[in-house]
C-alpha cells in the first residue's frame, strides 16, 4: 500500500492495465526492449522507484535488452522464470529462402537444424509441397549440442504461392515435436519474357545477340527468317529486326503489326541502308565506313557499369552506312568514331514512336564485340550486360490498368493484412470517389467481404489478422458504367520463433539487475523482493516546492485598498470642512 503499482505485460506488443491473472503465454514473439522503451516514454521525469521484470530472459525480436535498458535510470529487479535444464529436443531453427522466384529456375533453401542431448541418434529431414515429398536427407546427431546448415536446391515447377514444409522426424525421447518443422511460402512467377528475332538472312550477329540474351534465364528467345515466320506477334515482349526493313524486303506488315500492338522494337540496320526514325527506308547506300563506338556520357535511359564503359573504348569497328547525319530527338548511347574523328553521328540510339519504344543499332559486325570481350576478360559478361540492359529497358512494360491492388503476398500470423488500391480515370488521373470492394476467400471457400477505406487520393484496407492458410481475393470497382476487377492471392504463415529456444537465459536477467543496482531473484523468494524494495533508501516520496517573487505593484488588491482609504479620508475631510 506504500506504492502506486503499474502492471504491464509484453510480447510483441505492450499491454497495460492488465492483471497477472490474465496472462495466457500464447503470443508469438517476445520483445523485451520494447518494454523498456514504453517505460521510458511513459514515466520519464517521474518518481519511479523500481522496475520488476519477470521473464525467462529469452527474446526473439527487438534489441538486446541489456543495452536497451540503459535509458532507464532506476533499479531493475528481475524474477527468473523458466527452466534452464537442457532437454532432448530437435529444432528446425531457421530457414533462409527467397520470397520470390521465377518459374523454371532452381531456388536455394538453407535449413538450420539444432539438436540437444541426442548424441548418437539419427533422423530424416524431409521437404514436402502439396502433399508431395520433394527432398529427403538423413541427419546423424554426432554431438549433444548439434547444429548444422543443410543447403537445398529445389526447382520452381508451378506458378503462384507455393508452400513448403520442412520437417525433421521426431524421436520418442524428445520433449516436444512442435518445433521439428517450419513452413515457408515462396511466390513463383512466370516472368520470363519472350523475345523474337526476325532476319532477312542468317548472320553471325544474330547468333551473338541470341546467346547474350539467353544468358539471362528470364528471357526466352526465338529466331526466324522472316519468310518462314507465321506466328502471332502479340505473345512477344520484344521483337528484334535484323537488317529489316531493307530495299528488297520493307517488312511493312510486320512493322505495322508491331506498331499497332505497341510491341517494342530493336532494329539492326544493315551496312548498306539508311533508316528513318520510324523504321522506313530512307535510301540504299553503296559505301560503308568502319566506325568505332564512342560512348555518350550523359546517356540516362539506363546505367552501364564502369567496366563496360572501359571495354567500349577497346571494341573493334563495325561497318556503318556512309552518309548518315546527326539526328534530333533521340537518346544516343553510342556515336560513330570514324578513324580519329569523333562525330555526333549516332551508332546506337533510342527513340519513341506513338509511345512505342524503338532502339536502332546502325552497323554490321557486332559479333566481333562479343569475341573482343572474351579476348580481354575471358568471358562475355560485359557484352552480355550491354545486350541485357537494352532488352530490359525495351521490354519493361508500363502498367496502364485503371484499377490496381497492391500488397504483400505473405503475412505472418500476428500481422494485420493490409492492401492498397488505386483507381484511375481515362486520363490516368487518380480517383477515390467510387467505392472499392473486395472479397477474400480461404481454402475452405469461406468468404470475407470488405470495403476499402478512402485516403487522400487512393484506398487502403486493414482486415486485421487472419488464420494461417492460403487466400485469394477478388476486388471490384465501378467507374462510370464500366466494372473493373483485380484478382490476387496471399498467404498467412505460422510464426514459430517462440519454439526455437526453450532453455531459459537467466544470465541476461542477472546482468540487467546487476547493472541497475538491483538483484535477480527466483519465484520462491518473492517475499525477499518486497523486503528489498521497502528497505531501499532511494525509493521514497519526493516533495516539490515552488517559490515565486512578485512585486507589490503587480498586486491589484493593494491598489484598490489604498484607493479606498484615500477616498474615505477625502470624504471625512470634506464632510468636516477641513479640506
Amino acid at each position: 500500500n506504500k506504492y502506486e503499482v503499474h502492471f504491464f505485460s509484453f510480447a510483441d506488443k505492450i499491454k497495460s492495465n492488465s492483471s497477472p491473472d490474465s496472462l495466457t503465454f500464447n503470443e508469438k514473439q517476445t520483445n523485451i526492449s520494447s518494454l523498456f522503451d514504453e517505460i521510458e516514454t511513459r514515466y520519464s521525469n517521474r518518481n519511479v522507484g523500481a522496475v520488476v521484470l519477470a521473464s525467462d530472459g529469452l527474446y526473439n525480436t527487438g534489441a538486446n535488452p541489456f543495452y536497451s535498458a540503459d535509458k532507464l535510470k532506476m533499479p531493475i529487479y528481475t524474477i527468473a522464470l523458466g527452466d534452464t535444464t537442457i532437454k532432448k529436443d530437435i529444432i528446425v531453427a531457421n530457414v533462409e529462402h527467397n520470397r520470390l522466384v521465377y518459374l523454371g529456375n532452381d531456388f536455394p533453401l538453407e535449413i538450420v537444424v539444432n539438436a540437444k542431448q541426442l548424441k548418437g541418434k539419427k533422423s530424416v529431414l524431409t521437404i514436402t509441397s502439396a502433399n508431395t515429398t520433394v527432398f529427403t536427407q538423413p541427419i546423424f546427431f554426432n554431438t549433444d549440442a548439434f547444429s548444422t546448415t543443410i543447403p537445398v536446391l529445389l526447382p520452381a515447377k508451378k506458378t503462384g504461392l507455393q508452400r513448403y514444409t520442412i520437417k525433421v522426424g521426431e524421436l520418442p525421447e524428445e520433449m516436444s515435436a512442435v518445433n521439428n518443422q517450419r513452413t515457408v511460402v515462396i511466390d513463383v512467377l512466370d516472368a520470363r519474357q519472350k523475345i523474337l528475332i526476325l532476319a532477312d538472312a542468317p548472320h553471325p550477329d544474330i547468333a551473338a545477340i541470341k546467346e547474350s540474351i539467353e544468358a539471362n534465364q528470364n528471357y526466352e528467345v526465338e529466331s526466324y527468317i522472316l519468310d518462314e515466320f507465321n506466328k502471332p506477334l502479340k505473345k512477344y515482349d520484344l521483337v528484334i529486326l535484323y537488317q529489316l526493313p531493307n530495299i528488297r524486303n520493307p517488312a511493312l506488315k510486320i512493322i505495322n503489326e508491331l506498331t499497332t500492338a505497341s510491341i517494342p522494337i530493336w532494329c539492326f540496320s544493315g551496312a548498306n541502308q539508311l533508316l528513318r526514325n520510324n523504321l522506313s527506308i530512307l535510301s540504299s547506300v553503296q559505301k560503308v565506313s568502319d566506325c568505332e563506338p564512342l560512348i555518350e556520357t550523359n546517356f540516362s535511359l539506363f546505367t552501364i557499369s564502369d567496366e563496360l564503359k572501359n571495354l567500349i573504348k577497346d571494341l573493334p569497328s563495325v561497318a556503318c552506312p556512309y552518309g548518315m547525319s546527326p539526328l534530333d530527338n533521340v537518346n544516343v548511347l553510342l556515336y560513330q568514331r570514324i578513324g580519329t574523328v569523333d562525330t555526333k553521328i549516332p551508332m546506337f540510339y533510342f527513340n519513341t514512336v506513338s509511345e512505342n519504344k524503338i532502339a536502332t543499332f546502325v552497323g554490321e559486325g557486332i559479333w566481333r564485340w562479343r569475341l573482343q570481350d572474351f579476348l580481354i576478360k575471358g568471358n562475355n559478361i560485359l557484352f552480355d550486360e550491354l545486350i541485357s540492359k537494352t532488352v530490359q529497358y525495351l521490354s519493361v512494360k508500363k502498367d496502364k490498368s485503371f484499377f490496381r491492388v497492391t500488397g504483400k503476398n505473405n503475412f505472418m500470423e500476428n500481422e494485420a493484412i493490409e492492401l492498397d488500391a488505386e483507381v484511375y480515370n481515362e486520363s490516368y488521373e487518380l480517383l477515390n470517389t467510387p467505392e472499392v470492394n473486395i472479397t477474400i476467400t480461404d481454402l475452405n471457400n469461406k468468404k470475407f467481404p470488405y470495403t476499402f477505406n478512402k485516403t487522400t487520393n487512393s484506398y487502403h484496407l486493414n482486415t486485421g489478422v487472419l488464420p494461417v492458410g492460403d487466400y485469394n481475393y477478388d476486388a471490384r470497382v465501378k467507374i462510370g458504367s464500366k466494372m473493373y476487377t483485380q484478382h490476387g492471392e496471399f498467404s498467412v504463415s505460422p510464426l514459430q520463433i517462440e519454439l526455437t529456444n526453450t532453455v531459459a537465459d537467466h544470465q541476461v536477467l542477472y546482468n540487467i539487475a546487476k547493472k541497475h543496482n538491483a538483484e535477480m531473484i527466483y519465484p520462491n523468494d518473492m517475499d525477499k523482493l518486497i523486503e528489498k524494495l521497502i528497505t531501499r533508501n532511494d525509493i521514497k516520496s519526493i516533495s516539490y516546492s515552488d517559490k515565486r517573487l512578485n512585486d507589490l505593484i503587480n498586486l491589484k488588491w493593494i491598489f484598490f485598498v489604498l484607493l479606498l482609504f484615500l477616498s474615505i479620508e477625502w470624504f471625512l475631510r470634506k464632510r468636516n470642512g477641513t479640506y
